[in-house]
């Protein structure tokens, strides 16, 4: 527990709600989206680039442990105090003045406190968004410390893609601000030290500031559920809908029927869109778009896919057993409903994994006959990017069984996971979660002797202080 004299400094470089010492108002900061339970030393909550230096500042010279935290829907312990009490909560909610919209850049400067809703509501009137689709709601310093993706990754790419520039503050005796915030899209004048700091779940410093890109509001889209002949036939199908719609396709998300299936039992609300309510064992949700209004004689994007669609129906390769074309709200909900909907199934055990694209499929059929034999009790829910790599691989174990609270039950069933993703189809452990408590030792295990030497050799030149949880 900190002694009264460090509250009483750390208050000082705070105001009144800049500090939360009280178990009921620590419990949000304390409990992560995933069965995270931590407990913190106290929570601080700067406004500023300049309190967050001072605190940063304050806690370094005095042995102080951080751990800077964002929206806090992070899956993998990578924003959480663990359970020694001694850790201190840096959040970043309150660093939300800052909003400075530049349209002939089509970039955003502002701070890093922003959720992401906020971002794209005061965008919309503009005609613009950030393009990152996720379906939690994050605040953009957590997602620049993450990396993250999401379902237009395809089109759009990532965050690392769309950052521009940042200002970040060092955990050194100093607090030293970094102010790398060029508004500049190409400036080659050395290293582009920004990309220390994505991706990186706020080891090397602490993002207060973000220069991010913007891009223009789609103002036409058509959405498809597509059924392929069989899972092999899933990348033929994605290649032939390259080819045919190029830059339109703006995603291409595969789904399981168990994800489906969990998805309509946990949302009344959801229409089971499959004839006779029959799910196919695997389908996939493809969107394509425009971002200029409907001009006159042009194809509607509807007529678009559906003549695309045709032209695959009846190609030599044949990939489709089915497809229709159908409202985007409606397709797009229930794509979001996934991972609630998988949750309520039982106690959830999520792997966030990348492969070649070509893989996926092969990773998945694989662990569908391998997962009965090695833990019959668990159900596959998996769901994901198929555009991008990226498979949401969920697993859940019954609410009343023992291996639903039996914590080396979990490690050896991720370390079977993560031994055949990595070893055997050379995929990645963590697709765009990042490294968090749940990775560290995958991080040791899979990550070359010599990264690993840089890595800390790079953590010990910029924060050399106790920041975050991930050990570089």
């Amino acid at each position: 527990m900190l002694n009264e004299t460090h509250i009483a400094a750390l208050q000082a470089l705070v105001s009144d709600k800049g500090l939360v010492r009280d178990a009921g108002g620590m419990a949000a900061y304390e409990n992560g989206a995933r069965y995270d339970e931590g407990r913190a030393a106290l929570v601080l909550r700067p406004q500023t680039a300049e309190e967050v230096s001072a605190v940063v500042s304050y806690c370094v010279k005095n042995g102080l442990p951080l751990v800077p935290q964002s929206g806090n829907t992070g899956l993998v312990s990578g924003s959480t105090p663990d359970n020694s009490g001694t850790q201190i909560v840096l959040s970043l909610d309150r660093m939300v003045k800052r909003f400075d919209l530049d349209l002939d850049n089509r970039s955003l400067r502002l701070d890093a406190g922003f959720t992401l809703s906020e971002i794209n509501r005061r965008l919309e009137p503009r005609g613009l968004f950030f393009p990152i689709d996720l379906g939690a709601d994050p605040r953009l310093g957590g997602m620049i410390a993450t990396n993250t993706g999401g379902s237009r990754f395809l089109k759009y790419g990532d965050v690392r893609k769309n950052t521009l520039g940042l200002t970040v503050v060092l955990a050194d005796e100093a607090g030293t601000v970094l102010d790398l915030s060029s508004d500049l899209r190409k400036n080659n004048t050395g290293i582009d030290w920004k990309h220390v700091f994505i991706g990186t779940s706020g080891a090397f410093g602490i993002v207060t500031e973000c220069v991010v890109n913007l891009e223009r509001l789609p103002r036409q889209t058509a959405t498809a559920y597509l059924v392929p002949a069989s899972g092999a036939h899933v990348m033929p199908l994605l290649r032939a809908m390259e080819e045919r719609l190029g830059a339109y396709l703006s995603a291409f998300e595969g789904m399981s029927k168990n994800a489906v299936s969990a998805a309509l039992s946990h949302v009344p609300s959801l229409k089971n869109p499959f004839q006779g309510g029959n799910i196919p064992d695997y389908v996939i949700l493809a969107e394509i778009s425009r971002t200029w209004e409907p001009r006159e004689g042009e194809q509607p994007l509807d007529a678009v896919l559906e003549s695309v669609l045709a032209e695959i129906w009846e190609s030599e390769e044949a990939p489709l057993a089915d497809a229709f074309v159908g409202p985007a709200h409606e397709m797009w909900s229930l794509r979001h409903a996934l991972s609630e909907g998988v949750k309520h199934l039982g106690k959830l055990i999520a792997f966030d994994l990348s492969f070649r694209r070509g893989d996926i499929m092969a990773f998945c059929d694989h662990m569908k006959l391998e997962m009965p034999a090695r833990f019959p009790d668990i159900t596959i829910c998996d769901f994901g990017h198929i555009g991008d790599g990226g498979v949401h691989f969920n697993l859940v174990v019954p609410k009343d069984s023992q291996a639903a609270t039996d914590q080396d039950f979990e490690k050896r069933l991720r370390d079977w996971i993560f031994s055949v993703a990595v070893e055997r189809f050379s995929g990645s452990f963590s697709a765009e979660h990042a490294i968090g408590r749940k990775n560290q030792s995958y991080y040791d295990q899979y990550t070359p002797r010599q990264v690993r030497t840089l890595a800390a050799g790079l953590k010990a030149i910029t924060s050399p202080g106790a920041l975050g949880t991930v050990r570089f």
